[in-house]
């Protein structure tokens, strides 16, 4: 990694699903994927035991990539509320072992990433894997769309920490644009 880069760890939280992605973005925001993959667990194994499996496969990545941030997909409210604890409790375990290992944390709503990768905070999952598999010059979108959306979350953490350099200095894409004043509406 480039001294003038920064490295990301992007979670998608989920317990039969949980994506995780690690870019590397230099100061011009060009990305460079760095690693990408879903860790799984099966729906009928005791929560502890899928709990478990989830930090192991975080740790590794945490290990095996040495990233600078973790930027975890923020928790929201679905009509299915089974999903949103077992989103909300992995994400407490990302959000967790960023904190054992030393290293800044937050989370991102799903507009605000959608917004930062598309310049669309509705977009739906297609529109987010072509963006990513676009800006990381990739020969196809990474599936499943979990490991697409924690690149995206990963993107969205490491352009964000530029932005308001970038807005002084008018240099934003119409993406981050977008992003911008995504957030600054969610600022009010």
């Amino acid at each position: 990694m480039a001294a003038s880069s920064l490295r990301v760890l992007g979670i998608d939280p989920g317990l039969t699903r949980c994506g995780i992605g690690i870019v590397d973005v230099d100061r011009s925001r060009r990305a460079t994927l760095v690693h990408v993959g879903v860790i799984r667990t099966p729906p009928e194994a005791p929560i502890g035991d899928r709990l478990a499996a989830v930090a192991r496969g975080i740790r590794t990545a945490l290990v095996a990539h040495q990233p600078e941030a973790v930027a975890v997909e923020r928790v929201f409210a679905q009509h299915n509320s089974h999903t949103v604890m077992a989103t909300a409790q992995a994400s407490g375990v990302a959000l967790l072992l960023a904190a054992e290992a030393g290293l800044p944390a937050a989370t991102h709503t799903p507009s605000e990433v959608k917004a930062a990768v598309t310049g669309y905070g509705s977009a739906d999952k297609r529109q987010v894997q072509a963006m990513i598999a676009r800006i990381l010059r990739l020969d196809a979108p990474p599936q499943p769309a979990d490991a697409a959306d924690a690149l995206a979350i990963a993107l969205c953490h490491a352009w964000r920490g530029g932005a308001a350099t970038a807005v002084a200095a008018g240099t934003l894409t119409p993406a981050q644009r977008a992003w911008a004043e995504a957030e600054r509406v969610a600022r009010t």
